[in-house]
């Protein structure tokens, strides 16, 4: 079996190595409509040990949805969110709108960061200062971005 990386690291590649290995957070939800910034965000995720496990749902709604049938259970509630702003259907910002009438233990548990590609001010300003927002970080994901986050 041959491993992609996209980095060198000195942490061993190997599922057995990897599963040994500390993760910053366990479960990390990912929500954009591009499947190939899916693939290599959750790649990035997983392999810099940031994420233990990672939910990818390409649309506002379907993370709203899979949001609620968690909010029951704790322990199953992502812990980071990483939300595209640029979606069609619910954009981020309607996700926001939604994600706020959540049941307490979606908000207080899960932390949103905005991953996006847009520069515009607008969108910038519009989501660091929604308070639901503890974060706001330009697309590509990288090494250096998932080490600065921490609460």
């Amino acid at each position: 079996m041959s491993v992609v990386r996209f980095h060198s690291s000195p942490h061993p590649t190997s599922d057995m190595k990897t599963e040994n290995k500390d993760f910053k957070f366990d479960r990390v939800l990912l929500i954009d409509d591009n499947d190939i910034d899916n693939f290599i965000n959750e790649r990035m995720i997983t392999t810099n040990h940031f994420g233990k496990s990672v939910v990818v749902k390409t649309s506002g709604d379907a993370a709203l949805q899979y949001l609620r049938e968690q909010s029951g259970n704790e322990s199953n509630i992502p812990e980071v969110i990483f939300l595209d702003l640029n979606m069609p259907v619910m954009d981020g910002f309607a996700f926001l709108t939604e994600f706020e009438k959540l049941p307490d233990a979606v908000k207080t548990n899960s932390k949103v960061i905005v991953l996006s590609s847009s520069i515009s001010p607008e969108d910038i300003n519009r989501a660091s200062t929604n308070p639901l927002v503890v974060k706001y970080i330009n697309k590509p994901l990288n090494e250096r971005y998932l080490e600065a986050i921490a609460f």
